[in-house]
């Protein structure tokens, strides 16, 4: 389990989302880390723009395997999240 302890950078919008048992921290404007609540990292949601408007593709951390996995790409914020909760 990774679990990331940074202090409050000032960063406007540092947390993003909490909800369902996952929160988002903001990282820039288009990357959020997901943790769950106690802090252990899930993964991020990476958002890029399209001609058809902003897609959002989530991405699970394989930490024993020290790679990504793209697990999902969607239309809404709300929809990229609900993945990481199972």
């Amino acid at each position: 389990m990774t679990i990331l302890d940074f202090p409050n950078t000032g960063f406007a919008g540092h947390v993003a989302i909490d909800r369902r048992g996952v929160a988002a921290v903001a990282l820039h404007d288009e990357l959020w880390r997901i943790t769950r609540t106690d802090g252990e990292v899930l993964g991020y949601v990476e958002r890029s723009t399209t001609p058809a408007g902003h897609r959002f593709v989530a991405k699970r951390m394989l930490q024993r395997q020290r790679r990504f996995l793209p697990i999902g790409e969607f239309w809404t914020m709300d929809d990229a999240l609900d993945c990481f909760r199972f």
